[in-house]
């Protein structure tokens, strides 16, 4: 018999009982189908964990203060202490200190409500200089960003987020309308562009004030020099490890510090948060993609059983064929053909519907899903495999028939 000829038989057969292999490849296409959209959904979340923290600045290393302990001997989180400055940041702008820094931007924020008229919205206010705009690579979607000449007048402008602009105006447009923060009249100059999410942070409910005016202006105190984080960008790439060993150097030298494991401060870098995050993710993949495994072995399983029954069913067809002179090797090709079928076929549906889901749920979700071709054309391999495997025993069981034996069943 021909392979031509044992595929004809072997639809035949199946289409003979399209119940029972309709059920028989349903295993199989959930299966195929989970295993596409659980590394999707795991790609698609390492995508958008590591396009947020990108947000944040390239080549961006971040320092914050060390942690402050009560009279009570309890302790604070990193960030609750006031052990950073505008003078570290400053300190860090000398190129003989720091070469491989390109820029330093300090930032002192507080949460702060903003009123216009009878309308008011409680916003994270951010003091910071000029360079902060570069080096947390936002651009300005209306007016104007803050200047040298604000920081050094103590001007009472200021550049809103696009989400903050809208919450207090209705409308992004904003440039040109006032506000107060503490009974002080602001100007609005700018509207940054939108940013979406950091890991913590909402990057559009934001307002930015020159940093001498949030010191004297909105915050004061004696700590009001005192700054909530350091942002360093590197020169590039290449420079962020040199340049985050400048940083720690130049600021435990500030600090009277010579071990670095009393810092009072932490530097931590955007390329350390990508990988933990792509390690987290990665490995709730794979955890997923295994629960998802299971179903397919559970459709394995169910592939066997029909290819025993259709062998019980048939043994006086198979009995008959030994008979005619047909050989073991045929037999066994025949049902393994199948069994191939049908795993086949679930693995293409199952695939098709796993692409269709990864382009519907998105919108459902809140969440990117990425198609893997390796994982699609992988699955419909497993999935023919799975046929195989599992439909080998039903055929040897099958070839092994004596034709009489086989002829005399009822």
């Amino acid at each position: 018999m021909s392979w031509g000829e044992t595929l004809a038989t072997g639809w035949h057969a199946i289409r003979a009982h399209s119940m029972r292999s309709l059920l028989t490849v349903l295993g199989i296409l959930i299966g195929i189908a989970a295993v596409i959209l659980t590394v999707g959904l795991g790609l698609g979340t390492q995508k958008d964990v590591s396009a947020q923290i990108s947000s944040l600045g390239s080549n961006l290393l971040i320092v914050s203060p060390g942690s402050t302990t009560s009279s009570a001997g309890i302790r604070g989180g990193f960030g609750s202490s006031t052990t950073l400055t505008t003078s570290d940041a400053a300190a860090l702008t000398a190129k003989t200190a720091a070469p491989d820094v390109e820029a330093v931007a300090a930032e002192k924020s507080s949460s702060e409500s903003l009123v216009n008229g009878d309308t008011n919205w409680t916003s994270t206010v951010v003091g910071t200089t000029p360079s902060w705009l570069d080096v947390r690579s936002r651009t300005v979607a209306q007016g104007r960003f803050l200047t040298a000449a604000d920081e050094t007048d103590r001007t009472t402008n200021i550049v809103l987020g696009s989400e903050t602009a809208t919450e207090l105006f209705g409308s992004p447009r904003a440039v040109g309308r006032t506000l107060t923060i503490n009974d002080v009249t602001f100007t609005v100059v700018g509207v940054l562009e939108s940013a979406g999410s950091s890991s913590s942070d909402n990057l559009d409910d934001t307002a930015v004030v020159p940093m001498s005016t949030m010191q004297n202006t909105i915050v004061g105190g004696t700590s009001r020099t005192a700054v909530s984080t350091i942002y360093v960008k590197a020169v590039g790439t290449d420079e962020i490890s040199a340049a985050y060993q400048e940083t720690q150097n130049l600021l435990l030298n500030l600090h009277g510090i010579t071990d670095a494991d009393d810092a009072d401060f932490t530097v931590s870098s955007q390329d350390a948060l990508v990988s933990t995050a792509t390690s987290v993710y990665r490995t709730l993949t794979v955890l997923l993609t295994g629960i998802a495994a299971l179903s397919l072995l559970v459709g394995g399983i169910g592939v066997m059983n029909i290819m025993l029954v259709s062998v019980t069913e048939r043994t006086r067809e198979i009995g008959l064929r030994k008979a005619l002179g047909a050989p073991p090797v045929a037999i066994r090709r025949q049902f393994l053909t199948e069994a191939s079928v049908l795993g086949l076929g679930g693995g293409l549906v199952g695939a098709a519907l796993g692409i269709a889901a990864a382009k519907l749920l998105p919108g459902v979700l809140d969440s990117s899903i990425v198609v893997s071709p390796t994982a699609v054309v992988g699955s419909i391999v497993i999935a023919v495999g799975i046929g195989l495997v599992f439909g080998v025993y039903p055929a040897v069981r099958a070839a092994r028939l004596a034709p009489i034996d086989a002829l005399r069943s009822e």
